[in-house]
């Protein structure tokens, strides 16, 4: 096992059941690192039939987790196997792209030895919702509005398995690992402090190879578009895509919220592609986005007529982003939707059984139908791994980088740290987990939000 450098190893940790785990991943700070947050402990504490491991990766240009899964296979599947023991699950499955042949033959010697399956998968999106994986690993299907666990499945991200198995030996989460594509001279990916900058990250992929760009965050389809360099890489951070200022997806994502909602009430001819297209419809769950976008249109009652075939959407933006073929908002205007059923204290309860719709396995979208549809097929290029991940003069902890509510700083301007030792910590029992310094120095400034730390 390759241990990381810049955190001290303060020894491995008797786990005799999963409470112990649960304990363990909580206190080094274990969360999704594929980009929801989720604290692993709730999971680790769970009870489960199948621990389903997640390397699907189906963002356009997003390449980490194959890279992950080439360079440390054993680590994942360790982490695998100690999470199905937790669980007390009999199957340990890796969902994997049948395509990725190197990051399959990797993990195979290891998943042999320890019994673990691999469910191989096609290269559609979205294969890693993990409806999706459940479904292709399992043959169940997730209750409208429910998680995996009420079919017995727990689902982890592989990077989440390898910081599993990490915390199992003694080392907190103090770094991430993500890759750097699209518009930049060197395609990358690398292991990077948290608390990064988005400026840091570009250095190592030789900057951008265009003057003016946007900068889509974990992704073009899921993920956020910003333009300041300031960013900073938390937990859950995938990676970074460049893409110029002046490319129609950077357009679209840009426009106001307003102007989006003002072209789908002008446009909208109601033709349903998008729902046709909707995965979770496919998979035979009431969401139907071009139901929600009357809701545009009929302003006086819309909302309360419509908005509910939205609450079941998982933002996967295909509709918006694939389907329409008049480019609106369908998914912007369910995750509205969702918002107003929130404030309202609705929930929507799908009357219907689940059943996977007939035509599902033809309406898939490949992952390169979907490239040329976003006008990127140019920039899928291989983010191969490199040792030389940036080495920040300061970097910024958020005490929030997970699902719940923030940690509570515990150190104090002028403190001096070592990588791996505490910044903030949870209460007992709030839902959440602590976060670790992520390099060796002295503590410049610490607000509710964050923790500084200057190398």
């Amino acid at each position: 096992m390759v241990a990381n450098p810049r955190v001290r190893y303060i020894g491995p940790l008797r786990m005799p059941d999963n409470v112990k785990l649960a304990e363990t991943l909580r206190e080094m700070g274990v969360v999704g690192a594929g980009g929801a947050g989720f604290p692993t402990s709730v999971k680790a504490a769970s009870a489960a039939e199948f621990l389903l491991a997640n390397g699907a990766e189906c963002e356009p240009l997003l390449h980490k987790d194959f890279e992950l899964m080439r360079r440390h296979p054993e680590q994942v599947v360790a982490g695998l196997k100690r999470m199905a023991a937790a669980t007390g699950a009999s199957q340990a499955v890796i969902g994997v792209k049948e395509k990725n042949h190197e990051a399959i033959e990797a993990l195979r010697p290891h998943a042999d030895r320890e019994g673990c399956k691999f469910c191989l998968l096609g290269d559609f999106y979205p294969s890693g919702d993990e409806y999706e994986l459940v479904y292709a690993a399992t043959g169940r299907l997730i209750p409208a509005g429910g998680i995996p666990l009420n079919v017995g499945c727990v689902v982890n991200n592989v990077e989440t398995l390898y910081n599993v198995e990490q915390a199992a030996q003694g080392q907190p989460v103090t770094r991430k690992f993500v890759s750097i594509s699209g518009a930049v001279k060197k395609p990358v990916s690398f292991w990077t402090p948290l608390g990064t900058s988005f400026s840091d990250l570009l250095a190592c992929a030789g900057g951008p190879s265009v003057a003016d760009y946007g900068i889509f965050v974990s992704g073009m389809m899921m993920g956020t578009l910003t333009f300041d360099l300031t960013g900073i890489t938390t937990k859950t951070t995938c990676g970074l895509i460049v893409l110029p200022k002046t490319h129609p997806l950077v357009q679209r994502k840009s426009r106001p919220v307003q102007a989006m909602e003002r072209i789908g009430r002008s446009a909208c001819d109601q033709c349903s592609y998008c729902t046709e297209f909707c995965p979770r419809y496919l998979l035979g769950y009431d969401v139907q986005p071009h139901k929600v976008m009357r809701s545009l249109g009929f302003t006086l009652a819309g909302k309360d007529n419509w908005n509910q075939w939205g609450s079941l959407c998982c933002a996967c933006g295909l509709c918006t982003l694939y389907a329409c073929p008049e480019d609106l908002y369908p998914k912007e205007a369910c995750d509205a939707a969702k918002l107003d059923l929130r404030a309202a204290g609705i929930r929507f309860q799908q009357e219907r059984p689940v059943r996977v719709h007939p035509m599902k396995e033809y309406r898939r979208v490949p992952q390169s139908m979907l490239r040329q549809r976003l006008a990127v097929e140019e920039y899928d290029a291989h983010t191969p791994f490199t040792e030389r991940g940036p080495k920040p003069a300061r970097v910024k902890l958020f005490t929030k980088q997970h699902a719940g509510i923030p940690a509570k700083p515990v150190v104090a301007e002028g403190d001096r740290l070592r990588a791996g030792d505490p910044v903030a910590k949870m209460d007992e029992g709030a839902l959440g987990a602590n976060v670790h310094a992520s390099i060796d120095g002295r503590v410049t400034r610490v607000t509710a939000e964050f923790v500084e730390i200057e190398a």
